[in-house]
Formats: C-alpha cells, sequence, structure tokens
C-alpha cells in the first residue's frame, strides 16, 4: 500500500522514495493536499488506494526529483512551501 500525506510533505521526502513510484494527489493540488505515494499498476491506471481517495496523477517521483533538483541549482536555497509551489506550477503547465 503507497504512502499517504500531503504534497508539502512529499516534496520535503522525495529522497525517501522509491524513484519508480508516482505521486496521485487530490485536486486543485495544493501544499495540502493529500497524496499517496505508490507505484503505477503494471495494468495502468490509478492504484486502488488512490482511487479509494479520489486522487488524480501528479507526477513521477524521479521527474518530480530531477525537475526540482535542476530549479533548486538555480535558486539557491528556495523554501520547502516555494518548492512545493513551483512544482505544482510545473505538473500544470509544463509536464
Amino acid at each position: 500500500m503507497g504512502q499517504v500525506m500531503t504534497l508539502a510533505e512529499a516534496v520535503d521526502r522525495l529522497a525517501e522514495f522509491d524513484s519508480g513510484d508516482t505521486i496521485y494527489a487530490a485536486q486543485p493540488w495544493t501544499e495540502h493536499s493529500p497524496v499517496v505515494i505508490a507505484p503505477e499498476p503494471e495494468a495502468g491506471g490509478l492504484p486502488v488506494e488512490a482511487t479509494q481517495r479520489g486522487l488524480a496523477y501528479f507526477l513521477e517521483v524521479d521527474v518530480a526529483s530531477g525537475f526540482l533538483e535542476d530549479w533548486k541549482r538555480s535558486q539557491g536555497q528556495p523554501t520547502s512551501p516555494a518548492m512545493c509551489r513551483r512544482l505544482i506550477d510545473y505538473a500544470v503547465n509544463d509536464a
């Protein structure tokens, strides 16, 4: 079963998760959106725990981690809320 937390908590803990897992979050996406971090089912679609909670695909852990690592290099030491807001913006507009 996937781990349940807020999107802000997930962003702070990205390095702890398997890079092959996916982030599923409640919309509209905010720092406080509940999320599940879980592997994508082999058959595709959403994992059961994400479906049961009404969550939607957000980003893969490796994509989120890579994006934030690149962005942080250009920003110095951004705050956790700033990283979360930037990742949401990326997921909405660029992913």
